[in-house]
């Protein structure tokens, strides 16, 4: 738990991180993966799934999203390194 939040926190510093789903829907470029809130609305998970099977792009869920990227009522994000969003996929899978 502490260390996605680490490594979400190294990669936002790093600016590796897109926040939101307007900045996602906007981004041209490669992302490597999209991280939903549990909470998020249905409208809001259908859009990211449209994004991850239209781009190839990992979709994962995760609980408390905002409170690990520090910013109140995140509920997407987008990763653009491939090394960060491998390290925090594989500790997302691993809880």
């Amino acid at each position: 738990m502490n260390k996605i939040k680490g490594l979400i926190s190294i990669a936002r510093k790093a600016g590796y991180v897109i926040i939101g789903k307007d900045n996602l829907i906007d981004y041209k470029k490669k992302l490597y993966l999209l991280i939903v809130d549990n909470t998020a609305g249905d409208s809001l998970k259908r859009e990211m799934k449209f994004i991850s099977n239209s781009k190839k792009i990992p979709l994962l869920e995760l609980d408390n999203l905002g409170e690990k990227v520090s910013i109140d009522n995140c509920k997407a994000i987008g990763l653009k390194n491939k090394a960060m969003s491998d390290s925090i996929e594989k500790c997302i899978k691993g809880e």
